[in-house]
């Protein structure tokens, strides 16, 4: 049995390699070159992009990093303190009400997700009057 398999897999490589030494010539349609270069030749007349403007957007971000940063510091300083003194007191809700305000948190959030979703694709639409 294996002699029959070694023998059908040596018959399917010399087709393969048959297939494979079979070369046909590849020649461009008429035009094509010339469409080609007339579109490398536009790119290269276009201007260069404006670059992005890290010197003046890092001092931007480093501040927004401090602020936040120092909210933090501030929230955690002042409020575990206060959380000793008075701990947060228990919500008790019936099984009823907590089912609902569950259920209207996950609305609320699929809302939310709607319509930061909605607002990330009319600033990614710009100005074209798609949205």
């Amino acid at each position: 049995m294996d002699g029959h398999r070694e023998e059908s897999d040596a018959v399917e490589m010399s087709r393969l390699d048959g297939i494979l030494a079979w070369e046909e010539e590849i020649v461009p349609s008429s035009g094509f070159l010339a469409a080609v270069m007339e579109q490398v030749e536009e790119e290269a007349r276009m201007p260069a992009p404006i670059p992005f403007p890290w010197k003046r957007a890092i001092p931007g971000m480093v501040l927004v990093a401090v602020v936040f940063g120092g909210s933090l510091v501030e929230l955690v300083r002042v409020g575990i303190p206060l959380l000793k003194e008075q701990p947060l007191p228990a919500v008790h809700l019936s099984m009823a009400a907590g089912q609902q305000v569950g259920a209207a948190g996950w609305v609320a959030v699929a809302l939310g997700v709607s319509l930061a979703s909605w607002l990330l694709a009319r600033l990614l639409a710009g100005r074209t009057g798609l949205l």
